[in-house]
């Protein structure tokens, strides 16, 4: 699970891949020049080393991910509320809300996840 962890930079690479998968080697040069202000060198280093994170593959110059976009967006967001909050999922969430409101719709399909996600 170590590998999902990623750095900034490292997170807005993935992004540009799982937008644009299954991206041949210099296109994903060009978007990455394009989105993010990087030269090619950059480009292949990272891609380098999310390929031997296990993240991506390079198969033939064409790139894909090996590790979807959700499962690394979970992972992150258990190590957010685990480092900042000890694990407290509602001290996130009243910390989040921080006095907003919310709608109706959106109290109702909070409500259905939590009851999908009860223990028992």
């Amino acid at each position: 699970m170590e590998n999902l962890k990623l750095c900034e930079s490292d997170y807005r690479f993935m992004l540009v891949v799982w937008e644009n998968e299954p991206v041949a080697s210099g296109r994903l040069v060009a978007l990455c020049a394009e989105k993010l202000g990087w030269k090619k060198p950059t480009t292949y280093t990272v891609l380098r080393k999310m390929c031997e994170k296990g993240l991506l593959k390079n198969v033939n110059t064409v790139v894909s991910a090996v590790v979807p976009k959700e499962q690394v967006q979970a992972f992150e967001s258990e190590c957010f509320v685990e480092r900042a909050f000890e694990g407290s999922l509602p001290q996130f969430l009243t910390s989040f809300l921080g006095g907003k409101t919310i709608s109706k719709k959106e109290a109702d399909e909070l409500k259905r996840l939590i009851d999908a996600h009860k223990e028992g």
